[in-house]
């Protein structure tokens, strides 16, 4: 581990880690950065603007090894400070309008700080005002002029006393100042928003603010900590409009790139005696950042300031390709901005610039700029940063010694990330995650995204819903974005693992269901970025929270009822856990458990093979799904094994005694109904039995009957060895939450039919290579009404769903906003029959057979059915 991300910043430390911009530069020289390995880096941040010439300028060092050999004193507060005095001197004599006195501070945000402690000790009032999305620094003042809530909750800010308006708008201002007109000492405002996102003013916008100020009796302060000494062609930024502040603001550049130093200057008006004799710093107005500050104006301003001219013909040369760029790729740049050599590119991608890409999922979760600045570092070797308000901006703010040359080498490495962008490819824009170099072997072209209907929310009365799912498994990425094809298992493992430590949950699809009688439901799915390896080892808590916060996000887009998909319904205990976070929930069991039961009736008749006559095995009986289609499953086969859970055997005995109970239960109350079974199933042999107890019996008097039944004779089995029973069974249902392959080719009958509720699957894909004889159906896929388009891909056919999403949305459609099917008790055969009937209402029903994630072809058929007559003759045989 980098000693900084040991002991300096553990947070970022990681997160530049995982995005590889973690480079350890030994060398700086101009506008190049170069690291242990002796590559080279064009620097186009330049520290936010800190560096006006770039790394180590030689006139820069002259300076201060001049101050070594003359041996000048550095800190000697209180006395009267040659070099501030010269520095101050200087600063006002070419500073706009009548400014008269330099206040000198360390950095940006403490001169932000002494303008509000001017500000206020000059007017007597305590009011600051300071506009939306702006950033004037972090610490407490500097924070609570800051107009962006998410850097300031945690730290109790803003403090007493800030206000804020939307910047550019003077309307806003004047009415602001209007009704509080005692209130506000000073209006702080960036002539360009920095960290907003290259945030230019409306045309007249400053002149405007200085006549609205001056009507009120209100200070203006200009923060020109960024756009200051040269940066947008102007020695000033607020000289390319003609407009004075009471107050300005500088940092960054006038230390030259090497001394932090800021300053504040103020009109004689504002400086007064309570600030002058209470404010000082141990550290400001030293010697050395003095001096530098001296060489830094001198190196600006020589000339006739030839430098600030060229900045600004080169910033329109910068500015004019980029504009090109835009035109190339309208769809992926929405605007230029800036002036000089402060530019920046706002990205319009959105999710649905790219649907079935993670692409627009990463613009949304404002990872986007980041990972673009990364891969421009990584793969072009040019260094950008995104802006921090502004998330789908980045900034240019190279050097202002950048060379033509250079300008069109960053421009040729921004026109090739953008290519990659405008592609959709997600997998080469990752591409620096996984390898060190484009491996030359790897295809990255390879693949189509799909194109999905573009649906949202209407005002008419639907139902709404969400679904909240999580990858499976590695694959999963893949059917979603196919581009990550490209990657080994290995490298998309790896990259997911950064990826999911990333992202909050997301909607990764939207749909509209239109049911066969005419109801209508909305709906969205929402990712948990985690595959089920990583929810069952990430702590129960931190699972939980991602879920209640999935669920927030569902009911703020409007769902009406949400679904937990797959392990999200195990790791919440059937949704118990998250059943009081103020919206209906279901795990959709119910309709699974029907779904599990028709797909092997259905698959026994397509074999022609009596379910009277078939012995069928439930693997985790003990589950609320297991359960279900056991009881369901029981009015039709000949005999029932419900095997549980081998690591608890004493504890998994007592459930399988309990859901055994419950079968002969629910067929005793059967019996009493009148119902009449097929000769030789479980109904018809307890119906004979004579001493099955009545259904309106306590159910310890079940357990107490099946216990008493002989073992070979019952025909109810409970066990906790697969291996020991499945060979006896014609048919197997899976619907456990182990994420293991439990059904081998060795533990199946001849001529098995398997059908898999789980996921991820329980059946080993060895039972399809070795085991010809054997049917293995996915259970639990419907084709919903009208074949609609989910909206996203999860390796089904366009139309289809899993029964938990189908329950879902019926229940959406018919407007029944309820708990529904969450805990064991949710699983009651009154519930199981409720989603059956709105199946049948609304337009529910199976779809084609699926095997191992592949549709179940006819030849498929065929080819199973030879083989599995061939195997019962041969068995007969022998």
């Amino acid at each position: 581990m980098h000693p900084y991300r040991e002991y300096v910043n553990p947070h970022l430390g990681k997160l530049l880690e995982d995005i590889k911009m973690d480079k350890s530069y030994i060398r700086g020289e101009g506008c190049y950065l170069y690291d242990s390995e002796g590559n080279e880096y064009l620097d186009c941040i330049a520290a936010y603007g800190a560096l006006p010439f770039g790394y180590n300028h030689p006139d820069i060092w002259e300076c201060i090894h001049q101050i070594h050999n003359s041996m000048e004193p550095s800190f000697v507060q209180p006395s009267a400070l040659n070099a501030a005095g010269e520095l101050g001197k200087k600063l006002i004599e070419n500073a706009p309008g009548n400014l008269r006195y330099v206040t000198f501070t360390n950095s940006g945000t403490e001169t932000v700080e002494a303008a509000i402690k001017l500000c206020r000790s000059a007017s007597g009032k305590l009011g600051i005002l300071a506009t939306n999305n702006s950033f004037h620094g972090k610490t407490l003042g500097a924070l609570s002029a800051t107009g962006k809530e998410t850097y300031q909750k945690e730290f109790g800010a803003p403090v007493e006393g800030f206000n804020y308006v939307d910047y550019g708008n003077l309307e806003a201002l004047e009415k602001k100042l209007k009704d509080n007109p005692e209130y506000f000492a000073a209006f702080i405002v960036e002539p360009i928003q920095g960290e907003g996102g290259i945030i230019e003013p409306p045309e007249g916008y400053l002149a405007g603010v200085r006549e609205i100020c001056d009507k009120y009796g209100v200070l203006l302060i200009f923060d020109e900590i960024q756009t200051g000494l040269g940066r947008t062609g102007k020695l000033f930024a607020c000289q390319r409009q003609g407009v004075n502040p009471d107050l300005l603001l500088i940092a960054k550049a006038l230390g030259g790139g090497i001394m932090p130093i800021g300053a504040c200057l103020c009109t004689e008006q504002v400086y007064n005696e309570e600030f002058a004799e209470k404010h000082s710093s141990t550290f400001a107005a030293n010697t050395m950042a003095c001096r530098v500050g001296l060489k830094a104006l001198d190196i600006l301003l020589d000339n006739g300031g030839s430098l600030i001219e060229d900045v600004r013909i080169k910033g329109q040369i910068f500015k004019d390709g980029l504009i090109k760029l835009k035109q190339k790729y309208p769809k992926i740049i929405k605007s230029i901005r800036g002036q000089g050599l402060m530019l920046g590119i706002e990205f319009s991608i959105t999710k649905d610039t790219f649907p079935g890409s993670l692409i627009g999922i990463m613009a949304e979760q404002e990872l986007l700029t980041p990972i673009i600045s990364s891969f421009l570092l990584n793969r072009e070797c040019v260094r950008v940063a995104p802006t921090l308000n502004g998330a789908n901006v980045i900034r240019i703010e190279p050097p202002l010694i950048i060379n033509r040359e250079q300008i069109f080498r960053a421009l040729k490495g921004i026109e090739n990330a953008l290519e990659v962008l405008n592609q959709g490819n997600t997998a080469k824009l990752l591409s620096f995650l996984v390898d060190d170099g484009e491996a030359k072997h790897r295809d990255y072209e390879n693949f189509v995204h799909r194109e999905y209907p573009n649906v949202s929310p209407s005002e008419n009365d639907e139902g709404r819903f969400a679904f909240i799912v999580h990858p499976l498994d590695l694959k999963n990425y893949m059917d979603f974005d196919k581009s990550l094809s490209a990657y080994s298992e290995s490298e998309l493992n790896d990259l997911t693992e950064k990826w999911n430590q990333m992202v909050d949950p997301f909607v990764v699809g939207k749909t509209r269901i239109i049911s066969k009688c005419g109801s209508k439901a909305y709906g969205e799915f929402i990712v948990i970025p985690k595959t089920t390896e990583q929810l069952i080892n990430s702590p129960r808590q931190q699972v939980l929270d991602e879920l209640k916060s999935a669920l927030k996000l569902a009911k703020s887009r409007g769902a009406g009822i949400v679904g937990l998909g797959a392990y999200t319904s195990v790791v919440s205990m059937g949704g118990l856990y998250l059943k009081d976070q103020g919206i209906p929930i279901t795990t959709g069991n119910s309709y699974t458990v029907v779904t599990a039961v028709d797909s092997v009736t259905a698959a026994l008749k397509k074999l022609n093979q009596n379910p009277s006559e078939s012995v069928a095995a439930v693997v985790g009986a003990t589950g609320s799904i297991g359960k279900g289609t056991s009881i369901l499953i029981s009015e039709n086969v000949s005999k029932l094994i419900l095997v549980g859970n081998p690591r608890n055997r004493r504890s998994s005995y007592a459930r399988l005694y309990r859901v055994a109970a419950e079968v002969c239960k629910h067929i005793s109350t059967l019996i009493h109904q009148g119902v009449t079974f097929d000769p030789g199933s479980i109904g018809d042999k307890l119906s004979k039995c004579g001493f099955l107890p009545d259904y309106d019996q306590p159910l310890q008097s079940f357990i107490e009957f099946v216990k008493s039944y002989d073992r070979k004779e019952s025909p109810v089995i409970i066990s906790t060895s697969v291996n020991e029973v499945l060979p006896l069974a014609d048919v197997v249902i899976s619907a456990t939450s182990s994420v293991g392959k439990l059904i081998t080719p060795a533990n199946l009958k001849i001529g098995a039919i398997v059908c898999d509720m789980s996921r991820p699957a329980n059946v080993s894909e060895e039972v399809e290579k070795t085991r010809p004889d054997v049917l293995a159906i996915d259970g639990g896929v419907i084709q919903v009404p009208g074949n609609a388009d989910l909206g996203w891909d999860f390796g089904f056919d366009v139309g289809q769903a899993y029964a938990c999403m189908s329950e879902t949305i019926m229940l959406a459609l018919e407007k029944h906003y309820k708990n529904t099917s969450i805990g064991a008790s949710g699983i009651s055969l009154k519930n199981i029959l409720f989603t059956r009937e709105l199946a049948e209402k609304h337009g529910f029903e199976l779809a084609r057979f699926r095997s191992f994630d592949r549709p179940l072809g006819d030849k498929k058929w065929e080819r199973i059915i030879k083989s599995r007559n061939k195997c019962m003759i041969k068995k007969d045989v022998l």
